[in-house]
């Protein structure tokens, strides 16, 4: 068992209004905590990982390709594999962004 205390993660600045605390992690999986102030934008982007985004507070505009919804806590979605996404924070909150694999990009920063 992988068992990862939240105090012992680091929280990580990524500018703009955004951070990202990574959870528990394994090759296969990653539990990635993201933290968005009102108004702040996750950049439309792309990747080879399969992703679920959780949201933990707050409410966002989740783009996935040319779709757009609104959601809030309780709220997922789940991006396939190479698809255009990314978000806007209407509300200040946090999501949890999972992620298979493992984003072996998000270790190395």
């Amino acid at each position: 068992m992988i068992a990862v205390k939240h105090d012992d993660t680091s929280l990580q600045d990524l500018g703009g209004g955004n951070t990202r605390r990574i959870l528990a992690w394994n090759d296969d999986l990653m539990l990635v905590e993201v933290g968005f102030d009102a108004g702040t934008v996750g950049v439309t982007h792309s990747h080879p990982h399969t992703q679920s985004s959780y949201v933990l507070s707050g409410r966002f505009e989740y783009m996935i390709e040319d779709e757009t919804v609104e959601i809030g806590p309780g709220d997922s979605v789940i991006v396939p594999s190479g698809k255009l996404h990314g978000t806007v924070c209407i509300e200040a909150g946090k999501l949890l962004d999972v992620f298979t694999p493992a984003r072996q990009d998000f270790l190395k920063q």
